[in-house]
């Protein structure tokens, strides 16, 4: 009886890990998102604060606005990126400005919300994922999800490569990379720190760790670099403030 109670535990184990080895990207991430705040996402608007400037982002089932505000030597800023483009403010006044340089801003808010989102935006149509391998990174077991993106809604950085490191039992985004081309290019990997859950979404703080030289350098492999001790701390990026209001409540 002894033997067969441990004959069927051991089938119902090697089934379970073969069901979860069998996931598809989407599935994962799917899980993913799901666990990170799912559709609270949609409905929600995040206030935080990086490095002394404000960020908003709200979502309204496919309508969004995300904005951040900041002082200078000009007055207050307040530039606005939603469905509609791209639009500066300064001290309420809106600022004509050339086609390059509203891009760049536009892409400098996105930038940051984009990260602080995450792994919310990894289903859009733009984006393209797989399953390339599984690591281990300090005794967890991890999917290694590559995802790159369609050059039509993709942005400006649609060349862009991304490695994500999801936790196979928790189904979180503890690690990530990616490779850039825009300003001379480059590698970062962020290891993802200080988690919690405001109002039901899940926020992050990052190490962001630099490599040089990166030309040549795989993605998958940077997981290893970064347990060898081979990756330069370049910064922290901690959100401060935060606050999430659902607009269900």
């Amino acid at each position: 009886m002894r033997f067969l109670t441990a004959i069927c535990f051991i089938l119902l184990f090697v089934s379970c890990k073969e069901e979860s080895k069998s996931l598809s990207a989407q599935q994962i991430i799917d899980k993913t998102i799901e666990n990170a705040g799912g559709d609270n996402y949609n409905l929600a608007t995040i206030n935080f604060t990086f490095r002394k400037t404000k960020y908003r982002s709200k979502h309204n089932k496919g309508i969004f606005e995300y904005s951040r505000t900041f002082t200078d030597s000009i007055g207050e800023v307040n530039d606005v990126l939603n469905n509609d483009g791209f639009t500066r403010f300064v001290n309420a006044q809106k600022i004509n400005l050339p086609d390059s340089t509203a891009t760049k801003y536009s892409n400098s808010v996105n930038s940051v919300i984009y990260f602080v989102q995450l792994p919310f935006g990894l289903n859009a149509p733009s984006v393209k994922k797989k399953v390339v391998g599984e690591a281990e990174i300090d005794g967890e077991n991890y999917y290694e999800i590559q995802v790159t993106f369609t050059e039509q809604g993709g942005g400006a950085d649609h060349e862009d490569v991304y490695m994500y490191w999801i936790n196979q039992e928790n189904f979180t985004v503890d690690y990530f990379a990616y490779k850039f081309f825009t300003d001379q290019g480059g590698i970062r990997f962020r290891k993802a720190y200080n988690p919690r859950m405001v109002n039901g979404i899940r926020i992050v703080d990052y190490e962001n760790y630099k490599l040089e030289p990166w030309e040549n350098v795989d993605l998958k492999t940077l997981d290893e670099l970064y347990e060898a001790g081979k990756l330069e701390l370049l910064s922290k990026i901690e959100t401060e403030d935060v606050s999430v209001i659902n607009s269900k409540e």
